[in-house]
């Protein structure tokens, strides 16, 4: 798309992917208007019809994190529901939870709305010489009223990825329910829940998962019963004045996105035919390329290890060249769209130490290119040779 004199380079798929796959579109639209029908709520061909939608999308998401039972994977308005679901589902009055120093808003201010209201006690762990979490650190902080274990799977700031598969061990081991915010992976990395033995993961649609914004989802391994966030119309059981107890309604109140859900379930095919892994690998190869280009510039820190593999999400500063300064003048002179700040994630800055000032994050989708690399390295380099 083109804005202005110059085409749009959009580098800010860890806030929101964009474009598309021309299918998200085309289903969004053949949904609004074939299947405009309430889905579950009549016996009509509309209605029908959008309920097919949101099973079609909901055995999908389930092929694609290795779930068996897709009634298991609830569908929400985004990761930041889910993970309230999740928090808030589960914790009582006095219970201890262990997270990250990583860790996004959306996981941060539940967990401080609890410790206020409910005197909830909070344990934050941070790093190890060499890796975004120091495993035994976490171990040893475990207490008697431990209940819960939440970890992000990939950083929106360093583009780190986290031990899940450890972690999940250690919570099993002692008997504390783990909670997974996948926002950032999934679509990127193979999840296959069921072998890593998660108990509950949060995932937002819009990212990654290639579908619309208001889309998202919680998985709930079967033997975990969370308290839900709302009660109302499900279509189903509507004798009853009681809330229905059954997978997915228990937790899905209220006339669903289904516009959105059939986007969502059209990027999750796109991303099942075109395989995770390749995926996967052609953004950790962009990344290492864009690491590459930008270790090249005088003066450069990037965040994170470039060493190791990680998310195609880079963050990086420049002495004495405020990140706000860079991203506005790249956007407004050469359309190029990265993000500055803290990334709604104060925590994970404070941890690697760019608290209050933020950094710039470059964040690369599936249908970046090294062109836009190289024209996006010369544009930083105009902007920094202005502001000297």
């Amino acid at each position: 798309m083109r804005t202005g004199k110059h085409k749009t380079v959009y580098f800010d798929n860890a806030a929101s992917s964009w474009p598309k796959p021309e299918r998200v579109y085309r289903a969004m639209d053949a949904c609004m208007r074939n299947a405009g029908g309430n889905p579950g709520r009549s016996g009509h061909r509309l209605s029908l019809q959008a309920a097919r939608i949101i099973f079609e999308t909901r055995e999908s998401l389930a092929e694609l994190f290795g779930v068996a039972d897709s009634s298991r994977i609830i569908l929400t308005s985004n990761a930041t529901e889910s993970l309230n679901l999740a928090i808030k589902g589960i914790l009582k009055t006095g219970d201890h939870v262990i997270t990250t120093g990583f860790e996004h808003n959306s996981v941060m201010r539940p967990l401080r709305f609890l410790e206020k209201e409910s005197k909830l006690s909070l344990s934050c762990i941070g790093p190890s010489h060499k890796e975004p979490l120091d495993l035994p650190l976490l171990e040893k902080a475990i207490t008697a009223k431990t209940k819960l274990i939440v970890s992000m799977h990939g950083s929106n700031v360093s583009g780190d990825i986290f031990p899940i598969a450890q972690i999940a061990g250690i919570a099993k081991r002692h008997g504390i329910v783990f909670l997974v915010d996948a926002s950032q992976t999934a679509g990127s990395l193979p999840i296959d829940l069921t072998k890593l033995g998660v108990d509950l993961c949060a995932f937002t649609g819009h990212k990654a998962l290639l579908g619309p914004q208001g889309t998202g989802g919680l998985y709930i391994r079967e033997g975990i019963v969370l308290r839900a966030l709302k009660q109302g119309g499900t279509g189903s059981r509507s004798e009853s004045e009681e809330h229905p107890e059954f997978l997915p309604d228990k937790y899905e109140s209220g006339t669903p996105n289904t516009v959105g859900i059939a986007g969502l379930g059209a990027g999750v095919k796109y991303i099942l035919s075109t395989g995770v892994r390749n995926i996967g690998e052609k953004k950790a190869w962009l990344r290492a390329y864009l690491i590459k280009k930008l270790q090249d510039i005088d003066g450069m820190r990037i965040y994170g290890n470039p060493a190791s593999a990680g998310l195609a999400v880079v963050s990086f500063t420049v002495p004495e060249v405020n990140s706000s300064t860079i991203a506005r003048n790249l956007s407004d002179k050469y359309s190029i769209m990265t993000r500055p700040g803290l990334h709604c994630a104060p925590l994970a800055h404070r941890t690697i130490r760019t608290f209050p000032e933020g950094t710039l994050r470059i964040s690369l989708g599936i249908f970046n290119t090294t062109r836009e690399i190289n024209y996006f390295i010369r544009c930083l380099k105009n902007t920094i040779k202005q502001a000297e």
